[in-house]
Parts: C-alpha cells; sequence; structure tokens
C-alpha cells in the first residue's frame, strides 16, 4: 500500500508540473493563438487584472462548483489541489521561460508545449487521485454522453475559446491546433501512463480500472 500510495502521488505532482509547462511554453507562443482555456484566461486578465494563472485558478474553482453541482458529489482532493497547483506553476514558469521573439521559436514551442501538455494530462490523471476542474469535467461528459476524449474535449474548448475571444483573449490557429490535437494526445498518453503505474507498483487493484477512451 505504501508503495502504490507513493506512486501514484509522485505521477499526480510530476503531471500538474509538466501539465503547468506545457500550458505556459503555449501561452509564450501568443503569436499563434494561446490554448482555449488561457485564452479565457488572458481575457479576464486583459479586462479585470490579477494574474493569469490566478485567473486559472478562479476559473477552476467555477468549474469544480459546477461540476460539484451536476454531480452532487464532492471532488476528490486532487481536484482542489489541481486547481491550485497548476495555477501557481503557470506562473512560475511564465516567470522563468523568457518570451520568444521569432516565429519559428514560437511554432518549435507550441508544438512541443502543445505534446508536454497532453502527456502532463495522461500522467496527472493516470493514478485517479482526482482530475482535475476542466478534466474533471471532461470525464463526466464522456461518461454521460459515450463519446471520445477527442471529441468531448474539442467542444468544451472550442466554446471556452469562444467565450475568451470576446474577451479579448488571443486566438489563433495555434488555439484551434490545441482544441483539436490536445485530446487525441491525451487518448494515446492516458492508457500509457496507466499501464506503466500498475507495472510499477506491481498490483492490478492498487488503481480504478482504465478509462474506456
Amino acid at each position: 500500500m505504501g508503495r502504490a500510495f507513493f506512486y501514484r502521488w509522485l505521477f499526480f505532482i510530476s503531471g500538474l508540473i509538466v501539465l503547468a509547462l506545457g500550458f505556459t511554453m503555449i501561452i509564450k507562443a501568443d503569436r499563434l493563438g494561446i490554448s482555449p482555456w488561457d485564452v479565457l484566461n488572458v481575457g479576464l486578465y486583459k479586462n479585470f487584472g490579477l494574474t493569469i494563472g490566478t485567473w486559472a485558478i478562479i476559473v477552476g474553482l467555477a468549474v469544480i462548483v459546477s461540476t460539484m453541482l451536476f454531480t452532487r458529489k464532492l471532488p476528490q482532493i486532487g481536484t482542489f489541489l489541481n486547481m491550485l497547483l497548476v495555477g501557481i506553476f503557470i506562473d512560475i514558469f511564465n516567470w522563468m521561460i523568457p518570451d520568444i521573439e521569432t516565429l519559428i521559436g514560437q511554432v518549435l514551442i507550441f508544438l512541443v508545449g502543445i505534446t508536454i501538455s497532453g502527456y502532463g494530462v495522461g500522467l496527472y490523471v493516470s493514478p485517479r487521485i482526482g482530475a482535475g476542474p476542466r478534466d474533471s469535467l471532461m470525464l463526466i461528459l464522456v461518461e454521460k454522453t459515450g463519446l471520445s476524449i477527442t471529441i468531448v474535449r474539442a467542444g468544451i474548448e472550442i466554446t471556452v475559446a469562444f467565450i475568451g475571444w470576446l474577451l479579448g483573449g488571443p486566438v489563433g490557429i495555434g488555439t484551434v491546433a490545441v482544441a483539436l490535437l490536445t485530446g487525441r494526445i491525451v487518448q494515446i498518453s492516458l492508457p500509457q501512463f496507466e499501464r506503466l503505474l500498475k507495472k510499477i507498483i506491481d498490483k492490478k487493484d492498487s488503481i480504478p480500472p482504465v478509462l474506456k477512451i
């Protein structure tokens, strides 16, 4: 039990860090258009101040409350930690990573960022400690509708990007790419990390069964 507990939390925290890094890299490629949720966060930042990371936390809290009302269940502790830590790590990485001025540099950091963020989702969701607010909503809709992660995530993110665009957030070809590709990357990365975690802890019943996608 101790071994399983340790590695599940290691995957979870590491995944949040990787996810925040990927999000920040995409934000740095703002000439291409940033990820849909960050379009919303940046739009809120432009209109109301605070920081992008702070708005990520506030929006995450709003999604948690909405999900609770819909499911009538309290979210797992990992969901709250995700809400707080991803926003904090985004602000840290945004300070650490310099702005990218060239178009080629922005294209490269965007491509790396979208891949990293997709694998970050798979890494932190795999131990089932609690999906983040946005991914909890995604997983609930996947379960309720029977649609794939790719379709559900794209639908959510296109809607969010539109709202963010109305607030003045930067939308571009990169925004569309994130909306269409992230779910596909998660569809690949999540089963990979679930298998890896099971192999490491060597206990078939230590985590819930693999999500059908």
